[in-house]
């Protein structure tokens, strides 16, 4: 099958839209300290989400077991 088989099988959302047959992917080149802040700023969000999981589990924890000690 190819795309078009696809799309018509509705195999893809209404938003999908097709790559033009004349575009070129142009890779993005970041310098050293760019991809380090970028990384910098990933590791944050991890540790966000890490915190935000534990408090949900202590949530949790709280409300399946009521509120006897």
């Amino acid at each position: 099958m190819d795309m078009k088989e696809i799309f018509d099988n509705g195999c893809f959302s209404p938003g999908w839209a097709e790559v033009e047959e004349n575009e070129v992917f142009v890779p993005q080149r970041k310098d050293l300290t760019t991809l380090l802040a970028e990384l910098e700023v990933i590791k944050n969000s991890i540790e966000d989400i890490k915190a935000r999981q534990w408090h949900l589990a202590k949530l949790m924890k709280f409300h399946n077991e009521g509120f006897t000690p």
